[in-house]
């Protein structure tokens, strides 16, 4: 498009982004109120809507937004009847946090703090140490885990506090960074099965007069990426989890309660050049970049020392009406990554951060080439991505 075709772009505010509802709604809230019914030193009811429960267990169903369960209701006929009970019955969705994405998502389920504070605040995000772009959801290029992020996390804090605690989930899991410094303490059991998986985890429950139990289901949000939403394969995944949570909440011991959740919703992204920006080829979003991370609705662009400004313009200007663009100062001040943030987080924030509004993603077809081919894309701060339930079972 030419210059002058984006003479009379109005980009959109910074401030008119719906900021998730850090310290009153968001995943970052939910295990610090789940402690605080349970007697954990520090932690803090957020979520007054709870009422509390001796037993608790938190099924984290990767991918599932609130928007695509209440579009399925034939898919997820348990999970849409426990609708109305989600939010501590207010019928209500809480917020993933920003970017929705999974790595920034379990972290702050894990460690109760919002991306700002816990610092996985993106897909891929650059480490400040040593220029490179660090992959928190694989990983790479390896990084002490404990350096990257420092807080305890809420199980462990339950732990030490007498509570039994207990993560179920596939035993590809056990040890891989991420759980640890988001999803470790009290004890880890693996199970491949997903039926497994529901009915250990209501054997961890009933295994304490205080416990707190999480377990995880991953492959609806594979389905989605490969697939999309509302494709075959992704309605398969969801009336078998749909099925996995009534097994679950079946088996639940006296004095309990079930939350059913997720880390982000998802969006289907058509495969057109007017949906599909490809960095790769364009050089006006090129120019000045050194760097890009994140994921395609949720970019962190790092540019080159000198050009910060440059590249803020450039992008506004060409995609502005698309995409919430901001610096770094501006998204902080905003509140996207949450109410503070630690000064070894905010470096490695993109100089310019890019949040899609629109059906519209940012791929990089020759560095990014299996992300630049997902149906199903996530990250942003849109309803669809943003919202998730907070369903709520109790025996």
């Amino acid at each position: 498009m030419t210059q002058t075709a984006w003479d009379d772009v109005e980009p959109l505010p910074v401030h008119s982004a719906p900021v998730p509802a850090y310290g009153t709604g968001s995943l970052a809230d939910l295990l610090p109120t789940l402690g605080a019914h349970l007697g954990v030193p520090g932690c803090t009811a957020a979520i007054s809507e709870l009422a509390p429960a001796d037993r608790v267990c938190v099924f984290l169903i990767d991918g599932l937004g609130w928007q695509q369960l209440l579009d399925h209701p034939d898919e997820a006929p348990f999970l849409t009847s426990l609708a109305a009970s989600s939010r501590g019955g207010t019928g209500s969705p809480i917020t993933a946090g920003y970017p929705a994405t999974t790595a920034t998502s379990l972290a702050s389920v894990g460690t109760g703090l919002p991306p700002g504070a816990h610092g996985l605040p993106g897909y891929t995000v650059r480490n400040p140490a040593t220029g490179e772009l660090m992959n928190q959801l694989r990983w790479n290029p390896w990084t002490d885990p404990h350096a990257w992020q420092p807080h305890p996390t809420v199980f462990q804090r339950a732990h030490e506090a007498g509570v039994h605690t207990a993560q179920v989930s596939a035993p590809a899991f056990a040890s891989t960074p991420l759980t640890k410094i988001a999803l470790s303490g009290g004890t880890f059991h693996g199970r491949l099965s997903g039926e497994d998986r529901m009915d250990l985890a209501a054997e961890q429950l009933a295994a304490g007069d205080r416990s707190l139990v999480y377990t995880y289901y991953s492959e609806v949000d594979g389905k989605g990426h490969r697939f999309g939403v509302d494709s075959d394969p992704w309605r398969g995944q969801v009336m078998y989890v749909d099925r996995l949570a009534q097994r679950l909440a079946e088996q639940l011991p006296p004095r309990s309660a079930l939350y059913v959740t997720a880390d982000h919703g998802m969006v289907d992204i058509p495969f057109d050049e007017r949906s599909r920006i490809d960095f790769d080829e364009d050089w006006e979003l090129r120019a000045g970049v050194a760097l890009l991370g994140g994921e395609g609705r949720a970019r962190h662009v790092y540019a080159v020392p000198g050009a910060q400004d440059d590249v803020l313009a450039v992008w506004r200007e060409v995609l502005g009406e698309q995409f919430w663009i901001a610096s770094r100062d501006e998204a902080v001040d905003a509140g996207w990554f949450g109410p503070d943030i630690d000064q070894r987080v905010y470096e490695r924030l993109g100089d310019v951060i890019a949040a899609a509004r629109d059906d519209v993603v940012i791929i990089a077809s020759r560095n990014e080439p299996n992300e630049s081919m997902m149906v199903g894309n996530h990250g942003s701060m849109t309803p669809a991505e943003q919202l998730v339930p907070l369903l709520e079972a109790r025996p």
